[in-house]
């Protein structure tokens, strides 16, 4: 198959994909990349394939499609198609959790020679790298990650970067009908498992588990489906608090038990510390002291290992409802704290990182 003949084919799953006959893209796009062997056509066709299956929540496939994309960058021999597929390769092993393999990626691509997409890529690897930061609750390393990538969105103009850093650091307010619909319209089955879940929550905040229950079991099947195992991390939390509400308690022991070995899993510490704290409060209405101790220390220890507390006053951020502050080295203290401090450097790394009249 000819160069011409290559691209024609290639648009013509786009168009195909566009217009949401998606299975058709794909048997265009696969027949591209049985019958080419231009390894720059090949390339370029893997990169449609990756980025479906992304959309589609085919994250295994994603993952399948990335290695061999970066196989034939390195037959390429050219720097901006490794970053490209280091970045893909890092983006599947995030959607799939596998948070320190994309890390290890992403600095890949960062440790890349200076190349002509860099500058556009460069934010999107910064915000993969922060989602993966994110996953594993380092809160401190996954704010610069964010930093950078929003610095990368402002300097190239990128609205549609900005929006997805802001959606990371949850600056927006969800419209969950809304993006309902979207995510139906154009079969987004990872969209579909995020608004279902975001429906149940909403229904277990306003009382009604009945309806509830339903919602988290079909954001679970989707979940499950495409493999997100920390959404199910999320979709067991939701269920555990419902069986609380309903003073089921070895109900919600269970769900809490199946979550935190999938969080533990995943090394999300965040969650593992929402657990435990669900746990301390069942088993100290319960009266069993041994058990009680336990979560309590896991707990804390959760609290240390993810630095969820003031580095001036030691008191754990969320116990209370404080305003907080993260400077500009990305620490995170009490804003209260930080007036009565004075001084301009960061109290924990003593950088001059505080801009004039910050504080």
């Amino acid at each position: 198959m000819g160069q011409d003949q290559t691209k024609q084919q290639i648009e013509k799953g786009l168009q195909l994909y566009q217009s949401n006959q998606t299975e058709k893209a794909l048997q265009v796009w696969m027949k591209v990349l049985e019958k080419n062997t231009n390894l720059v056509g090949r390339f370029r066709v893997l990169g449609c394939l990756v980025t479906a299956h992304s959309e589609m929540g085919r994250y295994k496939e994603m993952l399948k499609f990335a290695v061999v994309q970066i196989d034939t960058a390195r037959e390429l021999e050219d720097a901006d198609f490794l970053l490209e597929s280091y970045l893909n390769l890092a983006r599947s092993n995030e959607k799939l959790c596998e948070f320190h393999k994309t890390i290890t990626y992403c600095k890949t691509c960062l440790g890349l020679p200076g190349t002509r997409v860099g500058a556009q890529l460069g934010g999107q690897v910064s915000l993969s790298m922060g989602n993966a930061y994110l996953g594993l609750s380092l809160f401190q390393k996954a704010l610069e990650s964010f930093e950078k990538a929003l610095r990368y969105a402002h300097n190239n103009d990128d609205a549609m970067l900005e929006c997805r850093v802001c959606c990371s650091l949850g600056s927006f307010y969800a419209q969950v009908k809304e993006s309902m619909k979207i995510a139906l319209q154009h079969g987004d089955r990872p969209l579909q498992a995020l608004c279902l879940l975001c429906f149940a929550d909403i229904h277990r905040s306003r009382g009604d588990l009945e309806t509830a229950f339903p919602r988290y079991d079909s954001a679970m099947s989707i979940m499950t489906e495409i493999g997100n195992r920390l959404g199910q991390v999320q979709v067991l939390l939701g269920v555990a608090k419902c069986w609380m509400a309903r003073k089921a308690l070895e109900k919600a022991l269970d769900a809490i038990e199946r979550a935190q070995d999938l969080a533990e899993e995943v090394g999300n510490k965040l969650s593992q510390l929402k657990l435990h704290c669900l746990s301390e409060s069942i088993y100290r209405s319960k009266g069993l002291q041994r058990e009680l101790r336990a979560h309590v220390v896991h707990f804390h220890e959760c609290v240390e290992e993810t630095e969820l507390y003031c580095g001036l006053c030691g008191e754990s951020i969320g116990e209370r409802n404080s305003r907080l502050q993260a400077l500009p080295c990305s620490h995170i203290f009490h804003f209260r704290c930080l007036q009565n401090n004075g001084t301009r450097s960061c109290p924990n790394c003593r950088r001059l990182s505080m801009k004039p009249g910050f504080v």
